[in-house]
């Protein structure tokens, strides 16, 4: 599992200046904290973690020598800056079930049959005990043909007794589709034009 270190952070000191500093600021809260925990870390830490983790990941966050089991909850991506400005987690306790989220991955695109393949869900809201949760779901596209849709429902999480869905188990994740060649309108308005002139000369 992966271990993500961390400080104490103190309030006093302002988020902006902290990212400055080069450091990305968050918080850890969960069953048992009475206030949640806020925290600094350096910024080129969060950016290594975010190329293997993602939103519903877990992790060992060591904050100051104190390691926790916790969940990858929230992050906010400057997508302007290109930086990462805040990281939230929340501390998986046995027993206890947390709302989290599973990214749907489609592979073999290029093997679908008859269509264009089309995703509609990035991904899937649930509830389960930390020993239960699920960070990506694979849907195979290569067994896919023109017309076919899969719907929550036909993941093997909605399988699951362990896992409490979230999102509506008929929701459509991805279906294939035939591919439109539509002429523009202006192409054919451009096309119908010339053939009128034509019958008015030949009246």
């Amino acid at each position: 599992m992966t271990t993500l270190k961390a400080e104490k952070r103190s309030l006093e000191i302002k988020a902006k200046k902290l990212r400055r500093q080069g450091l990305v600021t968050g918080n850890v809260f969960g069953k048992g904290m009475e206030n949640s925990l806020p925290i600094q870390m350096d910024v080129r830490d969060a950016e290594k973690l975010l190329r293997t983790n993602k939103k519903g990941s877990r992790l060992t966050l060591d904050v100051d020598g104190t390691k926790m089991n916790v969940l990858l909850k929230e992050y906010d991506f400057n997508a302007l800056k290109n930086v990462i400005n805040e990281m939230d987690f929340q501390v998986l306790v046995q027993g206890e079930m947390v709302h989290s989220v599973a990214e749907i991955v489609v592979v073999n695109h290029e093997m679908t049959e008859g269509g264009v393949l089309q995703q509609h869900l990035e991904e899937i809201s649930y509830r389960a005990l930390p020993d239960s949760l699920v960070e990506t779901i694979e849907v195979d596209a290569s067994k896919l043909k023109l017309g076919d849709t899969v719907r929550v429902k036909d993941l093997a999480i909605a399988s699951d007794k362990n896992v409490h869905l979230m999102t509506d188990p008929e929701e459509v994740v991805v279906s294939v589709t035939a591919v439109h060649n539509d002429v523009p309108e202006t192409e054919a308005t451009e096309t119908a034009a010339p053939a009128a002139a034509e019958e008015t000369k030949a009246e």
